[in-house]
């Protein structure tokens, strides 16, 4: 049996030809007979996309001949069914709607930690300095709800663009302490993690790629549960395999649902 190969993208890079981009990704991913959401905004892009492998590997070959996008870091799963609905698009005012205008995360990228670093610090209880590490889950309540890392911080917001709200109003919780922000794919934890250092939190990395790439490099160590995904494969364990057949109730055509990483 051919399997579907999922992958999830996004980079912060300043896109000035976002119609003309969007034509051109829209044409050639339709060509290819893939499904998925790939959102396009003056600060970067953002993808969730599933097809044949052959045609994800000749779809990211087209991307990275872009110069813009020639070191994309992509987040692979695998699903025995397409988990998207059709093939969307969407030009958009951010990949990811924080609704704070001043994180500009094209001018640079947010400190981040790897996942077999992370690991190792979880195992020792403490960073290479020896400061203790607390995790904060920037994403939805409901996501957090069907797994997240043992002990994170989580604010229960039900939006992201609740997050500045939250923060400052916890902001005292996490003075002095390494923080490492993580969400599903990356995209949310990293504009958390600019927003953080912006309000005076100096020790605060993202993790890199996200639960996703977690999953892929290290399994579920210091995890419990499963990490929802916006698709119709609703939740991954941390073998990256999907726990539910068929479409998620939460599962949408709508790319401001169906896209958050």
């Amino acid at each position: 049996m051919i399997e579907v190969l999922n992958i999830a993208v996004y980079k912060f890079v300043a896109i000035e030809d976002g119609h003309e981009l969007r034509e051109r990704l829209l044409t050639r991913a339709l060509a290819l007979d893939l499904r998925g959401t790939v959102l396009v905004a003056g600060e970067g892009i953002n993808l969730f996309m599933a097809g044949a492998p052959e045609a994800i590997g000749e779809f990211l070959a087209f991307l990275r001949a872009d110069a813009r996008f020639a070191d994309l870091e992509v987040k692979e799963s695998w699903s025995l069914a397409q988990p998207f609905r059709r093939m969307l698009v969407k030009l958009k005012r951010e990949i990811i709607r924080m609704d704070h205008p001043a994180i500009q995360p094209a001018a640079g990228r947010a400190p981040g930690v790897e996942a077999r670093t992370l690991k190792r610090w979880l195992d020792q209880g403490h960073d290479d300095e020896g400061k203790p590490v607390v995790l904060l889950d920037t994403r939805n309540a409901f996501e957090v709800d069907f797994g997240t890392f043992d002990n994170a911080i989580d604010w229960r917001i039900g939006k992201f663009t609740e997050f500045p709200k939250a923060l400052a109003e916890h902001r005292e919780q996490l003075q002095g302490k390494r923080v490492v922000s993580f969400c599903t794919g990356g995209i949310r934890c990293e504009k958390a993690a600019i927003l953080m250092h912006e309000q005076g939190l100096p020790d605060v990395l993202q993790l890199e790629g996200g639960i996703l790439k977690y999953f892929e490099e290290v399994g579920g160590a210091h995890y419990s549960g499963d990490c929802f995904v916006f698709d119709g494969r609703e939740a991954l364990a941390p073998d990256l395999r999907a726990r539910k057949n068929g479409i998620s109730a939460r599962a949408s055509d709508d790319p401001d649902i169906a896209i958050k990483q």
